[in-house]
Parts: C-alpha cells; sequence; structure tokens
C-alpha cells in the first residue's frame, strides 16, 4: 500500500491547514465537521463526519409550536427554560 503523506504546521493558535489536493478529493468546504481520533500516542485518525439531512416533515412540527400569538415574555419565559 502506498500512502501519500503531507506535511501541515499547528499555528500558535492551535490550527492547521488541510493540504488542497485533500479537500478537493474529500469534498471539504467551509463548516464540513471532522471528527480527530487519538489513535495512539503519535498518530490521529481525522474523520469526515456525514451532514445531517434537515428533515423538512420534522422541522414543519418544531415550527408549530411558534404559530401561536403570545405575549414575548412568554416566548423569552419558554426560551430560557429550554437553557436549563
Amino acid at each position: 500500500m502506498n500512502i501519500k503523506t503531507d506535511t501541515t504546521v499547528v499555528t500558535e493558535r492551535g490550527q492547521t491547514s488541510i493540504p488542497a489536493h485533500l479537500r478537493k478529493e474529500m469534498g471539504l468546504q467551509k463548516g464540513k465537521r471532522l471528527v480527530w481520533e487519538k489513535v495512539s500516542d503519535g498518530e490521529i485518525r481525522i474523520l469526515v463526519r456525514p451532514s445531517a439531512e434537515a428533515d423538512p416533515v420534522a422541522m414543519l412540527g418544531f415550527a408549530r409550536r411558534f404559530r401561536r400569538t403570545r405575549r414575548t415574555a412568554a416566548w423569552m419565559s419558554d426560551l430560557r427554560a429550554g437553557d436549563e
């Protein structure tokens, strides 16, 4: 098995760049999620996380909650309760 390797540098802020040819091959665009998995000391595996497809029917059910006429204070109370 012939594995091509690339070397990148980690910046002061802990960032690194993905080589352009890999971004193209893997279809990586802004906002794409990557999973970093420590395999062993000195070895990391990077996996592309599949994008979650939005379910339009589920979104209709979610939006139904917001169709009622309510006072702003009631909306804010419900929204804040979700953070607890």
